[in-house]
């Protein structure tokens, strides 16, 4: 394909992104009722989702612990999910610096960053409303991420932001039409799936026409980091301070998690489609594989 094909093809698929972004959008201060009181004795994620599920840790938890811990996993998600989205916002405009703001590529990765911040605007009031702490990534994590927007470009940015967005995206698809979680969970989750399905559609195709322009060399450098970038995201989900709102020790917490095979079968639900799609493309391979595998994305075999 040559390059102006390319363009031609890549402003086409942005084009129409940017109808469907005109046509069906939301505003979360409008479109969720902030001050709706919270359900008594209702989820906030299902059990089988939480990080401590089917361990003695667990087993040692009232029922009432356990939805106070799924409270705290999920306001550790969402921030997580938002100090993500800053790391990708910061990659998008970077892109777009170098860009032809004409273009209608260019017009759709600023709409996409508008969805961004509404998004994290969204992700920190829910944190708010319900009563929890802005977990986020440990401190040294987030030290290093701000390496990320500096070193990432190519398949391996976009593919970072595919494994960050579809892994929450699965886990909020099953959630969102649940009638035993939060309806304001339900509700936050209903409005980052609908809108994340552009931006999924956009990175995937950034992605694959990247693919088919990397030498060797440069294919071994793109796969290592986007196995390193997945690596730090599944890790980061659940912060270790999380355990403490129930009265275990968090370091106790973090390394039943880490060590529980329920948990690794979700973070693997999570990413199986992502992953399908990775692997087509040829992004999960050598040098990437050992941090594939500490990522629980890919079966330790």
């Amino acid at each position: 394909m040559t390059r102006t094909l390319d363009e031609a093809g890549r402003d086409k698929t942005a084009e129409r992104l940017l109808k469907s972004s005109a046509n069906k959008s939301y505003d979360p201060d409008v479109d969720i009722d902030w001050n709706a009181p919270l359900a008594e004795g209702k989820r906030y994620i299902p059990e089988h989702r939480s990080s401590l599920y089917g361990t003695e840790l667990w087993a040692g938890l009232t029922p009432e612990q356990r939805i106070e811990l799924g409270k705290h996993e999920v306001a550790s998600v969402a921030t997580n999910g938002l100090w993500f989205e800053i790391l990708l916002m910061q990659m998008l405009l970077k892109e777009v610096y170098d860009a032809d703001p004409t273009s209608k590529h260019a017009q759709y990765a600023l709409t996409e960053i508008a969805d961004e911040c509404r998004h994290s605007t969204m992700f920190a009031r829910m944190t708010e409303r319900i009563g929890c702490p802005a977990y986020g990534p440990v401190r040294w994590r987030r030290r290093l991420g701000k390496i990320l927007p500096v070193i990432g470009y190519g398949p391996a940015l976009y593919g970072s932001i595919l494994v960050a967005e579809e892994i929450l995206d699965r886990l909020q698809r099953e959630q969102m039409t649940d009638p035993e979680i939060q309806p304001l969970v339900r509700m936050v989750n209903r409005i980052h799936v609908l809108e994340e399905a552009r931006h999924v559609t956009f990175a995937r195709e950034a992605v694959t026409r990247g693919m088919a322009k990397l030498s060797r060399k440069e294919l071994g450098y793109q796969r290592l980091l986007i196995a390193l970038v997945s690596h730090e995201i599944t890790r980061s989900l659940v912060n270790p301070a999380v355990y403490k709102a129930v009265g275990i020790r968090p370091r106790d917490g973090y390394l039943a998690a880490m060590a529980n095979p329920h948990w690794h079968v979700t973070v693997h639900y999570a990413g199986e489609r992502i992953m399908q799609f990775l692997g087509e493309a040829g992004l999960v391979g050598a040098p990437g594989m050992y941090w594939w595998r500490r990522s629980f994305l890919v079966n330790d075999r």
